[in-house]
């Protein structure tokens, strides 16, 4: 039997699930919309956005699509280019 997931690894998944739904909000896209345009079911897209499973790279790659944005907008981990100062050119 695998060893369950450790508690940082979950809290990375539930926080790519919650870029991923903001994402999709931010798209006006109904969670039936994205998995069917990713050709998922929706019970499948929800545990993803939830940061219940662990989808493959395609599965990700057509979410991506499907939202139509560049599938590391949806994965970036740390803070958001323009979050805070040392992000700031020149600096």
């Amino acid at each position: 039997m695998p060893a369950p997931p450790n508690p940082a690894r979950l809290e990375r998944r539930r926080a790519i699930g919650e870029q991923i739904r903001a994402a999709r909000i931010y798209a006006n896209l109904s969670q039936l919309a994205v998995a069917d345009r990713a050709g998922i079911t929706l019970d499948n897209y929800g545990r993803i956005e939830r940061g219940q499973s662990s989808p493959t790279l395609d599965t990700l790659l057509s979410v991506a699509d499907a939202i139509g944005r560049p599938l590391s907008d949806l994965v970036r981990e740390g803070p958001r280019p323009g979050a805070g100062e040392a992000d700031r050119p020149g600096r």
